[in-house]
Order: C-alpha cells, then structure tokens, then sequence
C-alpha cells in the first residue's frame, strides 16, 4: 500500500490534484492549468511526499497524456474508471458535493482501497492498431452517412429511389441517366454529384486505412488472422483494445470483459441467467463481426457449430452468443499464444498463460486453423467430411462444441476446430427467456378469463382454448362422436 495516494481529476483545461494518506487523511490540494508544463508542475508540488503513487481518472481518455508524462517522469501511475470514482463519491459518509476537489479525493480513496485498480503501462505497438482501428470505423460510420444521404437525394430523382446497395459506381451510373426538368431537378442532382464525390473521397481513405492496418497486424505476428472471420480490422481492434492479456486468468475472464458471458441475476434457489450489455462494447463487436461471418458462409465449422445449437433447440439468437463465446475463447487461445511466443523471443510479454490448460502455445499453434480455413481455396491437409447433425431430437445435456465424432474433431474442410484446441468448457448457461403469464403456464393457476376455456382433447392428450360469445355454454362433447 502507497504511503500516498495522489487522485487526479483530469480536463480539458485544467488538472485537479489532491493527496491522501493510508488512512484517507487530506495532505495538499494543486490545480494546474493544462499546458506544456503541467507534469513539471505536478511533480515539483509532489516532492515532498516520496513514497507516493498516482491515481489519474480515465487515464485512457482525457488523462492520457498526463498519465504517460507522468509515466515517462519514473512515476507509479493507476488507472481509476469514472464509473468507481462516482460510486465512492456517492456511497461517502461525509461531504457528497461534487467539485474538482473532491472528484480528485474520491479518484484517489478508490484506488486506494480497489484491489483491481489497473496500473498504466507505457503505450506500445498495441497503441498504433486501436488508432488505425478508429480511424478505420470512423471512416466506415460517415461513409455509411454519405451513403444515406445520396439515396435521399436519388428518391427525388429516380422513382422509387434505389433498391440494391450503392456504390459510387452504380450512383454514377444513375447520375448519367438522369436529365434534369427543372432548377430544382438541376440543384439535387448537383447535390447528388457532391455526394458521390465525397463517396469515392472516403473509399479511397477506408483502402488506404485498410493497408496501414494490415501492415500494423503483420508486424504484430499475431495468429489472431487465422480465425476464420477475423480480418486485419477486427485483429487490430481486438489486440488494441485488450493489450496486455495476461490481467486475465482465464477465458472465462475475458468472456466476461468481452461482454459473451452471460450474468448471473439468481436470488434464493432460483438460478437465472440473462444476456450481458457489460463489457467492452468494441471488442463484443468485433466478435460478433467474426461470428456472423462464420454463419454465412455455410462450409465453416462456426456455421456447423451453429446448426448443431438450432438443432438442440436453440433459438437463433442463442445459438449465435453460443457461438460467439466459442469465438471469444479462440480469440483468448491466439492472444496468449502470441504472449507466449513474445516472451520465447525476450520481448515485451504482453500476457502470461493463464488457469485454462487449453490456451497454450502448443493448442493455439498457427497451423490450426480454428473454425476453419479464412477462405474457400486448396486444402493443405487430409479432409474428413463432417456431415451436419441429424435434425432429430436433441440429446440431453450440454454436448461438447464441434465434438461430433470420438477423437481429434475436423473441420468440414478438414483443418482442425476449436474443439480439438480448447479443453471440456463448463456447463453452458442458459439465457433467461421471457417468462410467461401464469394462466399461460402448464399447471399454473386457473385461467379466469371468462371467453377463455380449456377442454382436454382425449385423442391427442393437449390443452386446447377455444374462443365463445359472452354468456353463452360450450357443450360437452366427446371425441368419438358421443354426445
């Protein structure tokens, strides 16, 4: 434990500092202008306190900086999430105001009491890939922007707009056709022009964005590209956003920071489970990018792995976060793979095997393929057919993914699966679906809707509800015809 925690509430214009002692006494309060010297500032004002350690708020957003001068000047420096500091602020038992001051004082009293306050480390090669990333989704988001905004315009000119998609190719050749009747037909299409010039504008930055990312991922010499569905996009925005994949100890660690988890809402003897929005958004994104990447191309082992759960009686939407789990488990097994080869050739770490047995260096090799070959092309390696599962009646209990057959699983285009890579997971849970009503329910309470009624059909052996008028009696009558 720090012998003083300095808390830092970061800004725009101005750094407020103020530090604490072991036992949450007050020592000094600073507010600095940010400026060119406000690490020297800090530093001069800190001295007098030498065995310290500093506590910057969102030192990945606003605090960025000062936290890598900081980290540059010899300092210790932790990373407090706002979310934790705004929670010892509200849960204090004295002053709950809220100002600099004591933003600063409840940023530092949570990473003096949070046992999981994470420390800064320096930025890396990792740092370079969650730039390209950004740069690359934000292109993607306003080129989608233009997109919309060209097919409002060409709904004006053409009659019943565009149905397919637009490229600048096409709306190039919808512009051609197009003779203008009127000033305003003459003044959209000229909107129209300018759109397709910012379309092609922004097509040629998502290209040249997407080079620099492919070449920011080979350097890395990761075996994230080898996953089927995952391009140099997603690797980029995966290893950007986790870094160092040693903080987790498991797989079903980075699940649960990936958001593929399910969360545990149980109370008494009822368990519950429900979909997790916890989470690292980007990172949910990117592996679900890759999972529905997988279905659609039907010779993968994700999309047979997906028919399987449909035929256990999944619903879509299950089957599919059971396959991205499965997806998020490879993406853990090739980032500790990396880690391990990183540390092979003395290099920085980046991540430590973990508890899972299954996420070794030797599973995650980069000669197997997990969920199958990136695309259709020539197969290196002896294929084993594997034919779908049987629509007949699921088998009870949780079966082991991609495990069809005893043995080293292969893949329908014969590489191995994921199965083969990653050891008997844990019961798989089950989301919560929307519970019924308690007249709906199979033995539930009496229905007491009056035109509802329920007869037993004697042939089949079900519940039936019938509809009838207001006042009226239903007869009995038996199914072989006897009244």
């Amino acid at each position: 434990m720090a012998a003083v925690m300095i808390g830092v509430d970061p800004h725009k214009a101005t750094h407020t500092a103020v530090a604490i002692s072991a036992a949450e006494e007050p020592l000094g309060e600073l507010q600095v202008r940010a400026c060119a010297a406000q690490a020297e500032r800090l530093l001069a004002w800190a001295a007098a306190w030498p065995q310290r350690t500093w506590a910057v708020e969102g030192a990945g957003g606003l605090g960025h900086l000062l936290a890598q001068q900081l980290l540059a000047a010899g300092e210790r420096v932790l990373d407090v999430p706002p979310k934790l500091g705004a929670r010892v602020r509200l849960l204090a038992a004295g002053d709950v105001n809220k100002n600099d001051p004591d933003d600063a004082r409840s940023v530092a009293v949570a990473a003096l009491r949070s046992p999981g306050t994470a420390e800064v480390k320096p930025d890396d090669h990792a740092a370079v890939l969650k730039i390209w990333s950004k740069r690359y989704r934000d292109l993607g988001r306003t080129r989608t922007q233009v997109v919309c905004r060209l097919h409002a315009v060409l709904c004006d000119l053409v009659p019943g707009g565009v149905s397919r998609p637009i490229y600048a190719s096409r709306a190039a050749r919808i512009l051609q056709q197009i003779t203008p009747a009127d000033a305003v037909a003459a003044a959209r299409c000229e909107l129209a022009v300018a759109f397709l010039e910012d379309l092609r504008r922004i097509d040629a930055q998502i290209r040249e964005t997407r080079k620099k990312l492919a070449a920011a991922v080979a350097a890395t010499g990761t075996s994230l590209t080898r996953l089927f569905g995952v391009g140099p996009d997603i690797a980029a925005a995966v290893i950007g956003d986790v870094r160092d994949v040693s903080r987790f100890p498991n797989r079903d660690h980075f699940a649960a920071y990936d958001g593929t988890a399910p969360i545990e809402v149980s109370s008494g003897p009822r368990k519950i489970y429900r979909l997790s929005r916890r989470g690292d958004r980007r990172l949910n994104h990117a592996i679900h990018t890759a999972a529905v990447t997988q279905i659609h191309h039907r010779h993968s082992d994700g999309r047979a792995y997906y028919d399987k759960k449909l035929a256990e009686g999944k619903t879509p939407k299950e089957a599919l976060r059971a396959l991205k789990r499965q997806v998020s488990n490879a993406i853990f097994a090739c980032l500790q793979a990396g880690a391990a080869r990183a540390v092979a050739r003395g290099g920085s770490p980046g991540g430590q095997q973990g508890n899972d047995s299954a996420a070794s260096a030797a599973g995650s090799h980069p000669r197997h393929r997990l969920f199958g070959q990136a695309t259709p092309g020539p197969r290196h390696h002896p294929a084993t057919a594997a034919s779908p599962p049987p629509p007949g009646p699921a088998r009870k209990g949780r079966s082991s993914p991609l495990r069809d057959q005893p043995g080293r699983t292969r893949g329908i285009d014969g590489h191995s699966s994921i199965a083969a890579l990653l050891p008997p997971a844990t019961p798989q849970v089950q989301v919560e679906r929307p519970q019924r009503s308690e007249d709906e329910r199979p033995g539930g309470a009496p229905t007491r809707r009056p035109y509802l009624v329920a007869r037993k059909a004697e042939s089949q052996g079900s519940l039936v509800k019938t509809q009838r008028p207001k006042g009226t009696s239903l007869p009995s009558k038996r199914t072989d015809g006897t009244p």
